[in-house]
């Protein structure tokens, strides 16, 4: 069955928001406390934000299907003059089928098409899964980072960096 990777609408906030929980309570659990994974999808997956990210002509929020079924999204931006690969999450039952290769390959395109040389993202230094993924998707470390995101809670992330 082929992937099919569309832009997000606001109909589908819902089962984004949704998917992103499962993601996270499977990618996170050994990771982060489920304080802080809370935390991060009140902020993150809120509907107004990710309403907002939709409507954003220097965001693109795109949903993958695979046999009809919502399978993963996305989300891309400009940030400090990069082109960013923000989200990226599978539903835990799709992985493995090439839908994250998929949404790698349409935000690369994306970010060609505005003319970015590169494409960056962050990563969990301690989500070893994620890792190993954008390292086979052409990904390296660029950076170290340790950013405060309230509440008591940091990101300890590495930044990796992909050649277009």
């Amino acid at each position: 069955m082929p992937i099919n990777i569309l832009p997000a609408a606001p109909d589908d906030i819902p089962a984004i928001a949704r998917l992103a929980k499962a993601a996270w309570l499977v990618a996170y659990a050994e990771i982060i406390s489920p304080e802080q994974i809370d935390y991060m999808l009140a902020q993150r997956y809120d509907h107004t934000r990710l309403r907002d990210e939709i409507e954003d002509p220097q965001k693109w929020l795109r949903k993958a299907h695979l046999d009809g079924a919502l399978a993963g999204f996305s989300a891309c931006e400009i940030c400090k003059g990069e082109f960013k690969l923000d989200k990226l999450y599978i539903h835990p039952d799709m992985q493995h089928k090439g839908i994250g290769a998929a949404l790698v390959g349409n935000a690369a395109a994306l970010a060609r098409e505005q003319g970015f040389p590169t494409m960056i993202l962050a990563v969990n230094k301690q989500n070893e899964q994620a890792i190993r993924a954008y390292t086979k998707y052409g990904f390296r470390v660029r950076d170290k980072i340790v950013t405060d995101i309230g509440s008591g809670f940091v990101m300890d992330d590495y930044i990796m960096e992909k050649r277009l």
